[in-house]
């Protein structure tokens, strides 16, 4: 079997519960998130603190959309203080590497 072809894979068959049990997950995740945004849009959490222990919920949203929800942050100035930390737009919470974390952290804190 080495012509190079490859087999379609399958995905696995889920059960009906399980589908169920994801949907119900990522819309707990969806309103927790929403619940955050709204906390940091009015200013009773920061950001910053946020970022040195995410939740677990934040681990796959993007540092962009979260900096979108701090008041005084649009695209343009979100997108500089990304750039100004060698951060790409596509970045999630979760894969920070810790240079990249502390010198957000950092500069959120001026």
């Amino acid at each position: 079997m080495s012509t190079g072809q490859k087999l379609p894979t399958q995905t696995p068959v889920r059960s009906l519960d399980q589908r169920m049990e994801a949907l119900r997950r990522a819309n707990d995740i969806r309103v927790e998130r929403a619940r955050l945004k709204k906390e940091l849009k009015v200013g009773e959490v920061s950001l910053s603190g946020v970022l040195a222990d995410p939740p677990e919920f934040l681990l796959t949203a993007k540092v962009f959309d979260m900096l979108l929800a701090v008041p005084k942050f649009g695209r343009v100035k979100a997108t500089r203080v990304l750039n100004q930390c060698r951060i790409s737009q596509s970045k999630t919470v979760g894969g920070l590497s810790e240079r990249q974390r502390s010198e957000l952290i950092a500069l959120l804190a001026r």
